[in-house]
């Protein structure tokens, strides 16, 4: 899958969001906005843009992205050093993995959660066939219904509806944290403000609880929970059991990007790349060997050559580490 993923970056990679972190916590403000919406107005707006399969087949397909607006949380007193957190964890990803991977990491994701909501909308025809069937309840009832009391069991029977309503983005944004868990293993973090604790700890920790809290619901028979966990996930296990021939970047290294310009202050203007910016051809100085990129397309990007392939080959500072070393046969 590296091999792919390089061949993808290559292709494709021009095409990345920049500063994809910022813009999911964009997203989130204007989530919470809603929920203090529909606290005012006392109306569900959340309702509208849930991931239910059932609403999306039948022509609500807005369904399909909207979902990404709902919060991972409810809006507390830590949602700010929530979002600030998942903000500097996403940005120490781009930095180290580059633009396109950090975006395949989390659009995979998304794309697998999306898969997980559909393979739940079949089941729910399973487990409610003999309703169905008997005509106790209808499909538009099972999907568009939350859930229904008897008060002669006392019984509450939580139909899909329900279940797509606990689709949100957290699973999403705790495989963020887990990819930083394992990308950054020795960083400390500051439990409870002043109580410093490793980042892989926490991983770790955080890795259990979800094992626990999967098998509990399995127990349960919640395995629409179960469902939801693990497709949320799916992508933190697929992309590193995948990608574990990646090199260690520590956070030492990364810094030194910062000394770039002094380093690089003896390319003559006459020493450049043919490049073609805003459809001229142009002389550029500089021009990353996977992505094209030059400076032309950015103040703050940087180039810099790798010492381990063969040959002058430069780089962005998104590809510097992260790209295959070009060896002669």
């Amino acid at each position: 899958m590296g091999k792919m993923l390089f061949n993808l970056e290559r292709k494709f990679g021009q095409y990345a969001i920049r500063n994809l972190s910022l813009v999911m916590i964009c997203c989130f403000i204007f989530g919470y906005l809603l929920q203090l919406i529909e606290k005012t107005l006392d109306r569900d707006i959340l309702g509208y843009l849930t991931l239910n399969p059932y609403l999306i087949l039948h022509g609500q397909v807005w369904r399909l992205v909207s979902w990404l607006v709902i919060p991972p949380e409810s809006f507390g007193v830590f949602t700010l050093i929530m979002l600030y957190f998942y903000f500097s964890i996403g940005r120490s990803l781009e930095s180290v993995w580059g633009d396109f991977r950090y975006n395949f990491y989390i659009f995979s994701g998304i794309i697998f959660t999306i898969i997980g909501a559909f393979v739940l909308y079949g089941i729910s025809y399973i487990v409610f066939s003999s309703e169905l069937a008997a005509g106790t309840y209808t499909a538009h009832d099972l999907f568009t219904v939350g859930a229904v009391y008897n008060r002669v069991t006392g019984v509450t029977t939580y139909f899909p509806c329900f279940w797509f309503s606990r689709v949100s983005t957290y699973y999403v944004c705790m495989s963020i944290f887990l990819a930083y868990a394992i990308t950054f293993p020795e960083m400390h973090v500051m439990l409870m403000f002043f109580i410093p604790v490793k980042v892989k700890v926490l991983g770790i920790i955080y890795a259990a609880v979800l094992g626990f809290q999967v098998f509990e619901y399995i127990l349960y028979g919640q395995y629409y929970m179960a469902v939801i966990i693990l497709a949320s996930l799916l992508n933190a296990l697929i992309f590193f059991l995948s990608t574990r021939n990646y090199n260690k970047i520590s956070p030492s290294e990364i810094k030194r990007r910062a000394d770039y310009k002094r380093k690089v202050k003896w390319a003559g203007p006459n020493m450049g790349h043919q490049s073609v910016h805003d459809g001229k051809n142009v002389i550029t100085r500089h021009k990353c060997a996977i992505c094209g990129r030059t400076e032309l397309d950015g103040e703050n990007l940087e180039f810099r050559f790798c010492s381990k392939c063969d040959g002058n080959y430069e780089y962005c500072q998104d590809h510097l580490y992260t790209h295959e070393h070009v060896k002669r046969i």
